[in-house]
């Protein structure tokens, strides 16, 4: 008779970085961090985090999960003086869940054990559950569903009638633990950043719209140079307390087009709301880029974009022959209201 093997835990890391600078240097220094301990990491750079597949490295590393854990947030302290907020789980959602809860410079962790796993998830309210937004979780509670506990004990049938089908499945499965999302191994997607800092903290959002919009012909003149597309754009503003916020927005098609590219960065700017902020300085990232022949352009039925992209790649000429900020589009510009 032969003994059967009990099968090795399950360990999957979600990490996110806290670094009082950011860039792309740093960002795949931390990254090797996380390499020499597992060769399974996805990077998920919009938001400085990245999920790490921990199952075979326990057993190579001869450490629990804990154990391997301090040692990464050690040597990210160590190496890059990078503070970090960890969650480990048996799922991807379950350390999602477990980072989400968990404080810059400590580590929350669910072993993989049902008993466990299901007293971290009940007590949880429905929107901690991946998948769930806002507007599903008032949806659920008009319902008297308000925690996972409630979606897991809430037969299938009954929450696709109140969600529909695919989402009532997500949700479903999500808080009995059913997920089979792989870590995917992969480099970092590409990013390139401007910056403007104010010579004072600066009230006027006329100036923040001017700045912003003279870091968007930055980008699209490198982006352009570069022959890249970007997928998405972030903007961090920084207060006058140091204190940063950031958002990410995906643009409506993959573009080095500086009037596309404005209107994406007007539109995070707005949504801000910084009438009464005072702003020290103004960061624009454009996020995942590709290959600019790997765009699609959707086609218009009148000429104006077209003859916009000529006047672009003039000034793009202008700038190669004579240095950058000497000419700008002012159609690309529209100033703010």
């Amino acid at each position: 008779m032969t003994a059967s093997r009990a099968p090795r835990p399950r360990a999957t890391l979600r990490i996110h970085f806290h670094a009082a600078e950011r860039s792309e240097e740093l960002y795949g220094q931390l990254l090797a961090v996380l390499d020499s301990i597992s060769s399974r990491v996805e990077p998920l750079p919009a938001d400085w985090s990245a999920y790490v597949d921990l199952t075979g490295a326990l057993t190579y590393w001869g450490r629990d999960v804990e154990g391997l854990v301090a040692v990464l947030r050690l040597r990210l302290l160590a190496l890059h003086g990078v503070q970090c907020s960890a969650g480990a789980g048996p799922t991807r959602s379950i350390a999602a869940m477990a980072a989400d809860v968990t404080p810059p410079g400590a580590a929350t962790v669910v072993r993989d054990d049902p008993y466990e796993v299901v007293a971290f998830l009940r007590t949880k309210p429905a929107s901690a559950l991946p998948g769930i937004g806002p507007r599903t979780a008032r949806t659920l509670a008009r319902y008297g569903i308000t925690s996972v506990g409630d979606i897991a004990d809430t037969q299938l049938p009954t929450l696709q009638r109140i969600l529909g089908a695919s989402a009532a499945r997500l949700a479903h499965d999500r808080a009995h633990n059913i997920d089979e999302r792989p870590v995917v191994p992969g480099a970092a997607p590409r990013t390139v950043s401007a910056s403007h800092r104010f010579d004072r903290d600066e009230l006027d959002t006329e100036r923040h719209h001017r700045a912003v919009l003279g870091l968007v012909q930055d980008l699209g003149g490198r982006l352009r140079a570069g022959r890249e597309i970007a997928h998405a754009l972030t903007l961090t503003v920084t207060y006058a307390d140091r204190s940063q916020t950031a958002r990410t927005r995906a643009l409506a098609e993959p573009t080095a087009h500086t009037p596309a590219l404005a209107a994406t960065a007007r539109a995070l700017l707005t949504g801000l709301g910084l009438q009464r902020a005072r702003v020290r300085a103004l960061a624009l990232r454009a996020e995942r880029l590709r290959p600019a022949e790997d765009t699609v352009h959707q086609l218009t039925l009148d000429d104006r974009d077209t003859r916009l992209r000529r006047i672009e790649a003039a000034l793009d000429q202008a700038a190669t022959r004579y240095g950058t900020g000497v000419a700008g589009a002012a159609s690309a510009f529209p100033r703010a209201r």
